[in-house]
This record gives C-alpha cells, sequence and structure tokens, in this order.
C-alpha cells in the first residue's frame, strides 16, 4: 500500500522552540500528518498548531490520550517531564521520539527501556548530532575493522557562551541562566552536552562504556556565585577517563569555557591497524583516516560521506518495520547510566567506578 493513502500520524507534546525543529521535519514527508499539539500553555499551543496548520490542541497529555487518534509521538517537553508522559503514552501503545537526554536519572530510563520492549513498541532519543554524516561513517569504518581493534580514544565538546556573547550576553539575559543552576533543574554541562560526546564515542566505537571515573568543576562566574534568582552552582566543565565495552581506553570531556569554540564536536579514534579523526566544527564536518602504507610517514586523507537520514526519517521508518529504531531507549539508558557513574565518581574524588545498566 502507498503510505501516503495511510499517512503515520503524529503527536506534538510540548510545542516551545524544539517542537518547531520535529515539525518541520516531519512536514517535509509525504507520509507522516501532524494530528495534534499539546501544551499547557494556551498562547503557546495556539501559536504552534496555527503556525503548522495542526488540527488537534489538547491542555493536557490525558486528554489527547483518551482522544487516541494517533500513532506516534514526539516528545518535546521538558527533561524532567520525560519519564512521566512517555509511560503514559506507552502504556497507550504509542510509539514515542524523547528528545534527550532520555530521563534524568538512570532508573527511569531503566523502565523505560524495559517498557518500550514489553510492548514491543519503537522508542528512540533524539541525540541531534547522530545525524552528523562523517560519525555515521566513522562508525561504519570501524565496525569493519578499517582501523583494526581499537585501542584508545579522546572526545571533547567545545562551546564557549560563557566567554564570548556569540548567543548574548549570560550575565544581562536571564533565558540562560537555568542552565547554570541546579535548583532550576540543571545539570551543567555534563548533563546538557555531556550525553552527546558520549553518544558521539560510543556509537562510533560500536561499544557502550564500562568504566569510568570523573571531575567536574563549577567556576566562580559571578558576585557570590549568585544572579538574582539563579545560584550559579551547575557544572561548566567535566574530564572524564572512561574505558569501553571492547577494552579501548580514553579522554572525553566538555566546557563552556572553550573560548574561540561556538559549539564544537571532536573524536579521535586509535585502533591498532590506523586512526580516524572526525570533526563537526561551525557546522561543517569532516573525517580523516591514516592506514596502511600512510602509516609510515602518518599520512592523513579525507573520507567522502554520502548525506544521512534525519532522526525523524529513521523513527518513522522504524514505525513501518523498514529500518532500525537508532538511537533507540536502550542506547539512551546506557548514556544515562554512564552521566550518573561520572556524578557519582565525581562526589567521590574521581574513583572509577562500573557502569550499571
Amino acid at each position: 500500500m502507498d503510505p501516503t493513502e495511510n499517512p503515520l500520524r503524529i503527536l506534538i507534546l510540548g510545542t516551545g522552540n524544539m517542537a518547531r525543529n520535529h515539525a518541520s521535519a516531519f512536514q517535509k514527508m509525504p507520509d507522516v500528518e501532524i494530528v495534534a499539539g499539546v501544551d499547557r500553555r494556551p498562547d503557546m499551543l495556539t501559536q504552534f498548531c496555527n503556525a503548522y496548520e495542526v488540527p488537534g490542541r489538547f491542555a493536557d497529555l490525558e486528554q489527547a490520550i483518551s482522544w487516541g487518534e494517533f500513532d506516534a509521538v514526539s516528545n518535546v517537553t521538558p527533561d524532567a517531564a520525560h519519564h512521566t508522559t512517555t509511560m503514559r503514552l506507552l502504556a497507550a501503545g504509542k510509539h514515542v521520539l524523547c528528545e534527550k537526554p532520555l530521563a534524568t536519572n538512570a532508573a527511569d530510563a531503566r523502565e523505560m527501556a524495559d517498557l518500550v520492549r514489553e510492548k514491543n513498541l519503537i522508542g528512540m532519543v533524539n541525540l541531534s548530532y547522530r545525524d552528523v554524516a562523517v560519525l555515521q561513517r566513522a562508525s561504519q569504518l570501524v565496525a569493519e575493522g578499517a582501523i583494526g581493534a581499537l585501542r584508545h580514544f579522546e572526545a571533547s565538546y567545545l562551546q564557549s557562551w560563557l566567554t564570548q556573547p556569540a548567543w548574548g550576553d549570560w550575565r544581562t539575559e536571564s533565558q540562560w541562566l537555568w542552565r547554570l543552576s541546579t535548583e532550576h533543574g540543571s545539570k551543567g554541562v555534563l548533563g546538557d552536552v555531556g550525553v552527546h560526546i558520549l553518544d558521539f564515542v560510543t556509537f562510533a566505537a560500536g561499544s557502550p562504556i564500562s568504566d569510568l571515573s570523573c571531575r567536574l568543576k563549577t567556576f566562580d562566574k559571578a558576585e557570590g556565585n549568585r544572579i538574582g534568582d539563579y545560584p550559579l552552582d551547575a557544572n561548566d566543565s567535566f574530564t572524564m577517563q572512561a574505558e569501553l565495552g571492547n577494552g579501548a581506553l580514553g579522554t572525553i570531556s566538555a566546557t563552556r569555557f572553550a573560548s574561540g569554540h561556538l559549539n564544537d564536536l571532536r573524536l579521535r579514534l586509535y585502533g591498532d591497524k590506523g586512526g580516524l579523526e572526525v570533526l563537526f566544527e561551525k557546522r561543517e564536518e569532516r573525517l580523516r583516516i591514516c592506514r596502511g602504507s600512510n602509516l609510515t610517514d602518518a599520512r592523513w586523507e579525507d573520507v567522502a560521506v554520502d548525506p544521512v537520514q534525519t532522526v525523524y526519517e529513521r523513527f518513522v521508518e522504524a514505525i513501518r518495520g523498514e529500518g532500525r529504531p537508532e538511537p533507540d531507549f536502550e542506547h539512551g539508558a546506557r548514556l544515562q547510566a554512564a552521566l550518573e557513574a561520572a556524578e557519582k565518581s565525581d562526589a567521590d574524588d574521581g574513583r572509577f567506578l562500573k557502569v550499571r545498566v
């Protein structure tokens, strides 16, 4: 049957700025229809639904579930609401694409992954950098054995909005301050972007983190480390030593003090037969490899890559049974377990800990 004759019906839960990315992506697909939006903020809901011509409008999730005329959901609620809302949707038999992180703690993430499996539904996490083509090609090369057995890696996520006003001035523009305050729900740079660089490493390496040691650092940024109602106590930088399930050892770091960088991800992978370098800087991608006869004089060559599907396209294909649900809830739960282990390690002066999933 032509899928355009039987479109997948999508509900958007949460209609803030990120929801617009979801809606724009889904509306480009001829076999998808956005049938409803849900938000407790009536003005936000109206603006979103009018902008994207969404017919169904609900003030709360229970009303939408009672209506039930949808197949799948983009969950674009705040982090703390991911678990509760997703569990309700899964119980109702709906497929879910959930914004990162999957949950705010490992136990909740594990419960979500288990329920997806039990219900035989599609559950995917929107880790946006998974759509970087050079990362996907690097993962393929590692899996094919292009650099041999993986031995070592280095990864970093570099932001600078605490040192340069590329996005605005956080000292005077309060919309930034929640990211710096645990009282307002932030887990700092570890929780905000750490999930992305951990995904970068584990996806490319084809192996989860098994053990880690982590240190978190919060720097003095204002008098009394407070601006108005916001105590500035969330971590600004982290460094991590990690061992993967395949035995590779390496370092992972992220910071908001990387002056000269806007939003850059770097990954270097070294095997016993070669090396790979993955760069995503200023939204430009580059992949380099050194192997074979080039190892003699350490000569690196660029690798050409083809465009890749978006997570939204992969979500729809997985629901239709035409592709794998990557990244799935199981992967999201493993990442959450690693983030939780990192917090515990820092609290224990950086002691190496097993990542328990």
